[in-house]
């Protein structure tokens, strides 16, 4: 395996992120179809990945992670335990490297279960699916420096990544940018439903808002300057913006943000059980 494009990457579990993952790796010239299977245990789904990306596919994880150079297990928290057990009775080559993102399941985990191997843990969002996600990821010390190069290109697949330097990082990106979407969607629910109110048709306030949150965060992305120098930006004295950023803050919008992501670290942490050591 001298680059991505020549690794065989095995995907255990198909579901809609594994879809988005393939389709990005296929997208970006990074891997073709005939380096990649997929285990599912739905037939229905395993016809769809065959069909829609022109890969291989089984029902059998043991098969899928064969001769494997990346594995990656994409599967629900729920199953992990039977997975594992799957690979570890599986013919798995002892330099394959695993790439997880199975919520709440640490690297130590793994370990235990399938022996010490380089292991990549990554913690993506909800926008990868239409490629424009972003995932923290963090590597074991024993992952080569070619195995962090295919995993970073990998990552970037789903859109934009982040490495840190510690698997505790996770959880707090888990907190922020992996539950970060069911926040900014509840805010445009509510920032609907608000233009409904005032007496918009929804569709007219779908639109508005939509674009209006779409516009802001590429602009935010975009511009040098600090979020609170834009916000000042298009805040007039004694104005529109002026008075709907007032009942924001006596509302305790600010606080409430910070609670929520506070409580989703804590959730996280105790979803993924001791801390690694």
């Amino acid at each position: 395996m001298s680059d991505i494009t020549d690794a065989r990457i095995a995907f255990v579990g198909g579901g809609a992120m594994a879809e988005a993952f393939i389709g990005g790796l296929l997208a970006k010239g990074l891997a073709a179809p005939q380096r990649v299977i997929a285990s599912d245990p739905v037939a229905e789904r395993r016809e769809h990945l065959t069909g829609s990306l022109g890969i291989a596919t089984t029902a059998s994880n043991g098969e899928a992670v064969r001769d494997a150079d990346v594995v990656v297990l994409a599967v629900k928290p729920q199953v992990a335990g039977r997975v594992l057990e799957d690979l570890a009775a599986a013919d798995l080559a002892p330099q394959a490297l695993l790439v997880t993102f199975i919520a709440g399941v640490r690297i130590a985990t793994l370990r235990a279960a399938l022996g010490e191997r380089p292991v990549v843990r990554l913690m993506p969002n909800t926008p990868a699916q239409i490629g424009e996600g972003i995932a923290a990821w963090t590597a074991t010390a024993d992952c080569s420096a070619a195995q962090r190069a295919l995993a970073r290109a990998m990552i970037g697949a789903l859109g934009e990544e982040v490495y840190v330097d510690d698997e505790a990082s996770l959880d707090m990106a888990t907190a922020l940018s992996g539950s970060g979407p069911g926040y900014v969607f509840l805010f445009i629910e509510a920032l609907i439903d608000a233009g409904v109110r005032i007496g918009l048709a929804r569709p007219v306030a779908e639109r508005l808002v939509l674009q209006t949150v779409k516009g802001s965060a590429l602009y935010a992305q975009r511009s040098s300057q600090h979020p609170a120098i834009l916000r000042n930006a298009v805040t007039s004295a004694g104005g529109t913006t002026a008075e709907g950023l007032h009942h924001l803050e006596k509302g305790g919008l600010r606080a409430a943000i910070e609670d929520a992501v506070a409580a989703a670290y804590a959730r996280a942490r105790q979803l993924g059980g001791p801390e690694h050591p």
